[in-house]
Parts: structure tokens; sequence; C-alpha cells
């Protein structure tokens, strides 16, 4: 099989064209015939060599993938070859094959390309796992979401959109903060010429925020405490802006303010498992529905990943940057 293999770490070139061994499914496993992978902000800082867990070379980096059940291992039910599936894995979908976990699969609802639905898995994951499972957003809430164009942050505003919360979002441009507002967000904030506190203050009549997603980190998390409301959730899932903070203890206290930091790659078998589950059980139907759906940017072809990484890295891109296997 065709893959993209990591040796170094480095700049986007130092990624290479490389033909590897098939793989081939263990217990519990299927083997996925991958039709497209979608990048993240991990992969590149794997790739730089700046990410938390160091990364074992060489590698094969990608956490998620769409394609067709190529086979099935032993211990294996509720699939089969053939399936239209997509997969959260904990690397290795940068290939034309990848094997994956039973348990991590999510069926492709027929409304779905299936290029398209690479785009999901690790979008769906985190938003399930921060919004609804940790910080419980309900119907009517308010939701602040940093980063509001990226891949997470507009799936993260349709999810509030179908669940009847609220939402508000961050982004840098004229044309991020249009998508923002295109895909529902109640109003979209300019974090170059805007003070996200005051904005959200005044349009939630003083407030605040119920639930914050932040990928931000230390230099956001003062403004982010001074924005959230009573009882407040912030669930930090990146730390792009530093990581180091000081959290301003009596003013958290005062409100009853909760902050949760998470991550989801190396998490273990058995929590992503639920993860997964949760997702096909409370989002997946708004999936299926065309309520929420993958937002992509911009497609290259495998051969090309050294110039999707380097498009990542100039951050003009609106939701999912998409890679194909095939042309």
């Amino acid at each position: 099989m065709r893959a993209v293999v990591l040796d170094r770490t480095g700049e986007p070139e130092v990624l290479s064209l490389a033909g590897l061994a098939d793989p081939r499914p263990r217990a519990g496993e299927v083997v996925i015939d991958v039709h497209a992978t979608a990048l993240n902000f991990a992969d590149l800082l794997q790739r730089r060599g700046s990410y938390g867990t160091p990364t074992t070379l060489p590698a094969v980096l990608g956490i998620e993938c769409s394609g067709t059940i190529l086979e099935i291992g032993p211990d294996v039910a509720d699939w089969a070859v053939g399936d239209r599936v997509c997969a959260l894995v904990a690397g290795g979908a940068y290939a034309e094959r990848v094997c994956a976990p039973a348990t991590q699969l999510l069926p492709v609802p027929p409304i779905v390309d299936l290029v398209d639905a690479a785009a999901l898995p690790e979008a769906a994951c985190t938003v399930w796992s921060n919004l609804l499972d940790i910080s419980g957003l309900c119907a009517a809430e308010v939701l602040l979401v940093h980063g509001g164009a990226g891949g997470i942050g507009t799936f993260a505003i349709q999810t509030a959109r179908a669940l009847n919360a609220r939402v508000f979002a961050t982004a840098g441009s004229a044309d991020k903060l249009e998508r923002c507002v295109a895909l529902g967000a109640e109003r979209a904030i300019s974090y170059r010429t805007e003070d996200f506190v005051a904005v959200v203050k005044k349009e939630t009549g003083g407030r605040g925020a119920d639930v914050i997603l932040d990928n931000m980190g230390a230099s956001y998390l003062p403004r982010n405490i001074d924005a959230l409301a009573p009882d407040g959730r912030i669930a930090m899932i990146g730390l792009q802006s530093g990581r180091d903070g000081q959290i301003p203890l009596g003013k958290m206290m005062g409100k009853r303010g909760s902050l949760f930091t998470t991550s989801l790659r190396d998490r273990p078998l058995a929590a992503k498992a639920r993860i997964v589950s949760g997702v096909r059980r409370a989002l997946w139907p708004h999936v299926a529905a065309g309520r929420i759906s993958p937002v992509i940017d911009r497609m290259f072809p495998l051969d090309r990943m050294s110039d999707a990484h380097r498009y990542m890295e100039e951050g003009r891109h609106v939701g999912k940057i998409v890679v194909r296997m095939k042309d």
C-alpha cells in the first residue's frame, strides 16, 4: 500500500510517500480500505516534534479516516466487509489501508459522501466528549466557541444549534466570521478587533457563557473566566497560546466555575469506545438528518500531503482539510 511516512521531524517536506506492507487485523479490529483522511493540528505538532506525547519514528500519522471495510479480524460483530465507515484511530490514517478497533467505527450515513466523511470522526468525538459528556451543554444554554471556523469549531457550532443552545464564536477574518454565522452562530466575534468578554456579556444580558470550548490555553484563561456565567464550564482542548497560566481561584469560586483540560488521541481504548458510542447515540442522528455536516475547505491527493500541511499552517482554512487516497 502507499502511505505517507514521517521518518524525521521538521518542516512539511519531511513527509514522504512510501510503499509499506498492508496491515492485518488483530482480534477486535478491522482493516479499512481508506478513501480519505483529514488533517488535525495534532498532526502538525507530531511532524514538528512538539506534540506532548513523543512519536516513535518512522511513523504514519493521521487519526481519522473514511472508507470501506476490507477485512474483519476475530471477535468483531455487527460489521461486514464492504460497510461504509469512518473511524477514529491512534495513527496510521495517512495510508491506503489502516487497522481500526471495531469499537471506534461509525457508519457513514447515505446522505454523506464517503470522502467527505473523513472530516467527521475526530471533530465529532472531541465535541461530544467536551460539550455533552464533560460540560453537559443543554438546550437554551450559551456556548462560546473559540476558533469557530476550524474543524472542531464548525462541528461545535452545528452541534449547539442542533441541541437548541445559543452559540457565539470567535474568528479572525471577515470570511471566517461570516461562515460561523452561516453555520448557526448567533454572533461571530472578531478576536482581532473585539473583546469577546464584552460581546458575550452584552448579548446575554450580563450573564455570560455557560460553556466555553477553548483551543487557545494560557493567554485566554483569565478572559474566559471573566466571560463565564455562574456555574459555567470551560473545556480546554488546546494550548495554542501557551501552556502555563495562572487561575484566579477566588473569581472561579465566586462563579462556581469548572475548568476541564482534555485530550483525545492518548485516551485508552475503552475510553475511546465509550466516546464513539456516545457520538453514535447523541450526534449521529443529526448527521444522518443533515443538521450537522462535514465542513471541508480543500482537498489534496495523497502525494501532496506536504502541500496540505503547508496550507493548514497558513491558517486560512475553514473547517477541515481532506486528503484523498484515490484519484
